[in-house]
């Protein structure tokens, strides 16, 4: 039986430790956001980027989409993070290119990668990562990956990521019996709701979105992941969909949701891959998954997060389908996602009114 149907069945006598695990988190959460608390103060203005359930609800992209908006801006951004099932060599560890996956964790190096401006961190006290940051790199802005209950870092801007299902049959079901992480009063400190959905799909899920949230009084933006390119394993050589000549290819996956993957990498290319293979999340690839691919004979499509990790491996058509956040319709603010942190950021301090357009127009021949 599907794990979701049995927590469905034991619902009644998970329900009571769920309440006992809520009033836990809350008593947490009290504490380190009292004003006498040893949490870490950011002097730069920091954004947390994370969400109230636990699985994938899109983090990685709107992280990865903060950093080029910060470098966009000239801002230096530092990014803390947990590093899931990375093993540091130090601690804290500054992501380096030359690190591997196992040292730095797939999407810190993913994202060193993607942006060398910027600066990757990991250590599991983001506390001691935040403060080395602070004395050796001086950073203009703090970015908190899957920092919606890292309390023990002070964050100015918390952009909270949902999933559909929080918003239906999975509203407020505290682990163990959901998958929410705390009840749904903390939803109160959001200063902005996030949802992945394709434009296609918003007028579905726009009614939920309205009577879930609209008691919160905080914007709510939507956003999709856009194909942008694919890009060689070894190397930087870029192709188009088109460079395929409507050939067979294999898809090949190590996330959460390999479907979702196999949809996107197929509308890039305007057709269905031949194969598809899927690996489980995070999964740490040797020679042998090397080999596997190589017998399939064809040209493979993974995502950059499992680019990091055959990288090294003998591979020979491997390509890595480069996405972003592209962000659509809205409730409840007038600007669209990028406008309204532009407003975010001059009230802070961190960009003039028209910073960017003026470098633009310097930097023009």
């Amino acid at each position: 039986m599907d794990p979701l149907q049995w927590q469905q069945r034991l619902r009644p006598v998970l329900t009571p430790v769920s309440r006992l695990y809520e009033r836990l988190m809350a008593a947490r959460r009290a504490k380190w956001e009292a004003a006498d608390s040893p949490a870490f103060r950011p002097s730069r203005p920091c954004v947390s980027v994370g969400n109230i359930a636990w699985g994938g609800t899109g983090k990685t992209p709107i992280v990865d989409w903060l950093l080029g908006w910060s470098e966009a801006h000239g801002l230096r951004a530092v990014v803390l993070s947990r590093g899931y099932k990375a093993a540091p060599p130090e601690l804290p560890l500054r992501v380096r290119t030359s690190h591997t996956p196992g040292e730095a964790g797939d999407e810190p190096l993913m994202l060193a990668l993607e942006h060398p401006e910027s600066v990757i961190m990991v250590d599991p006290d983001r506390r001691r990562s935040g403060r080395r940051a602070e004395e050796d790199l001086r950073p203009d802005l703090f970015v908190l990956d899957d920092g919606f209950q890292h309390v023990k870092v002070r964050r100015d801007l918390d952009l909270v990521l949902l999933r559909p299902d929080d918003l239906g049959d999975g509203w407020g079901r505290v682990i163990p019996a959901g998958a929410w992480r705390e009840g749904r009063e903390t939803l109160d400190r959001a200063d902005a709701f996030m949802i992945k959905c394709p434009p296609e799909a918003w007028e579905t899920l726009r009614p939920a979105c309205e009577r879930r949230l609209a008691g919160f009084g905080r914007p709510l933006f939507t956003f999709a992941l856009r194909p942008v390119c694919l890009r060689s394993l070894h190397g930087n050589e870029r192709r188009e969909a088109g460079d395929f000549a409507g050939g067979s290819y294999a898809v090949a996956s190590g996330v959460g949701d390999p479907v979702q993957v196999v949809r996107t990498v197929a509308a890039f290319m305007g057709y269905p891959p031949a194969e598809t293979v899927a690996f489980p999340d995070h999964h740490a690839y040797g020679a042998e998954d090397a080999a596997r691919l190589e017998r399939l004979g064809m040209p493979v499509i993974c995502t950059c997060k499992d680019a990091v990790k055959l990288r090294d491996l003998p591979l020979s058509d491997v390509w890595a389908l480069r996405v972003e956040a592209a962000f659509g319709p809205r409730l409840w603010s007038e600007a669209a996602f990028p406008g309204w942190l532009d407003a975010w950021a001059r009230g802070k301090g961190l960009i003039e009114t028209d910073s960017l357009s003026r470098r633009c127009e310097a930097e023009r021949p």
